[in-house]
C-alpha cells in the first residue's frame, strides 16, 4: 500500500493521463467533467485500500470494486493503469474502433474490471448482491460501489441501499460522489436529495461525510470498519477538479477537448 504522498502523486499521474486520453478522442469526446471529479477518490482505493492484484486477478478472496457511475472512466482506467492491470498501449485504445476500453467499462476480470457500467444505478443492485455472495461463502472480502449524486436520482439506488442495511452487510461500503452535477443541470435542482446523510443513516448506514479530494480523509474513512451495519461515504468533489474552465461547468459532463483547452488543462497541472 502506498502513503499519502504517493498516493497524491498518484492522482496528479492520473489526472494528467485522463486529460491526454480525452484529448486523443477527438471529435468523439469524453466523460471528463465526472473523472475528473473521481479522481481521488479511484486513486485512493486503488493506492492504499483494495486487496487487489494484478498478478491475480481472479483472487477469490479479492476485495472487488463496483463501479456504477459509469461515467468516470477517465479515473478508473487510470488508476487501473498505476495499478498494473492496464498499461500505456491499452491507455492509447480508449475510445478506438475494436478496442475493449469504451466510454463506459465492460467487464472484464482480467483487466480488473468487475462490472460493466451503462445504465445507471445497475451497479450499486450488483455490488448488494455480490456482498451477500461474499457473507454467505465466508469471505473476507470487502465490496466497495462508486455511484454518483445524479445516479441517485434512480429508484433502483434506494431498493439497493434498503436491502444492504436490512441484510447487515458489514462488508459493502457505497462511495457517492457528491460533485453537485448531473447531465441536465445542479442536482439540487434536478432532483433534490438532502439531507443525504440522514437518508443513509435511516436504511441502517454508518455514514461519513468527507472531502472527496482530500486522499487522507478518503482513506481514514474507508479504511473504517463497521460491525453489523454497511457503510457509506458521501465524498463531496468538484465536477472537472483540477481544471479551471471545466469546474461546476455542466457543458464538461461530456465534451471535446480543443488543443489549445488541453494545453492549458495539462498548464495548470504542474
Amino acid at each position: 500500500m502506498k502513503d499519502i504522498s504517493q498516493i497524491e502523486t498518484m492522482a496528479k499521474a492520473m489526472r494528467c493521463k485522463a486529460l491526454e486520453m480525452a484529448f486523443r478522442c477527438g471529435k468523439n469526446g469524453s466523460h471528463l467533467g465526472g473523472g475528473l471529479s473521481a479522481i481521488e477518490i479511484l486513486a485512493s482505493l486503488y493506492g492504499g485500500i483494495l486487496n487487489v492484484d494484478a498478478a491475480c486477478p481472479e483472487n477469490h478472496q479479492r476485495d472487488r470494486l463496483i463501479v456504477s457511475k459509469g461515467h468516470c472512466v477517465l479515473a478508473y482506467y487510470t488508476a487501473l493503469w498505476q495499478s498494473g492491470f492496464l498499461t500505456e498501449k491499452d491507455l492509447e485504445t480508449f475510445e478506438t474502433n475494436g478496442a475493449p476500453f469504451h466510454g463506459h467499462a465492460t467487464r472484464n476480470l482480467s483487466y480488473g474490471i468487475e462490472f460493466s457500467g451503462g445504465s445507471l444505478g445497475q451497479g450499486l443492485s450488483f455490488a448488494v448482491g455480490v456482498a451477500m455472495a461474499c457473507k454467505k461463502k465466508s469471505l473476507s472480502s470487502r465490496v466497495y460501489a462508486l455511484v454518483g449524486d445524479g445516479e441517485c436520482d434512480e429508484g433502483i439506488v434506494w431498493e439497493s441501499l434498503m436491502a444492504a442495511g436490512n441484510f447487515c452487510l458489514d462488508n459493502f461500503i457505497v462511495i457517492i460522489d457528491c460533485n453537485g452535477l448531473q447531465y441536465d443541470g445542479f442536482t439540487n435542482e434536478v432532483m433534490k436529495m438532502s439531507p443525504l446523510s440522514e437518508k443513509l443513516s435511516s436504511f441502517g448506514f454508518s455514514v461519513k461525510e468527507i472531502d472527496g479530494h482530500d486522499c487522507k480523509s478518503l482513506l481514514a474513512a474507508l479504511k473504517t470498519k463497521t460491525e453489523g451495519q454497511p457503510m457509506a461515504v458521501i465524498a463531496h468533489t468538484v465536477k472537472g477538479k483540477g481544471v479551471s474552465f471545466m469546474e461546476n461547468r455542466k457543458e464538461w459532463h461530456h465534451s471535446i477537448l480543443t488543443e489549445n483547452q488541453y494545453k492549458q488543462a495539462q498548464s495548470e497541472q504542474s
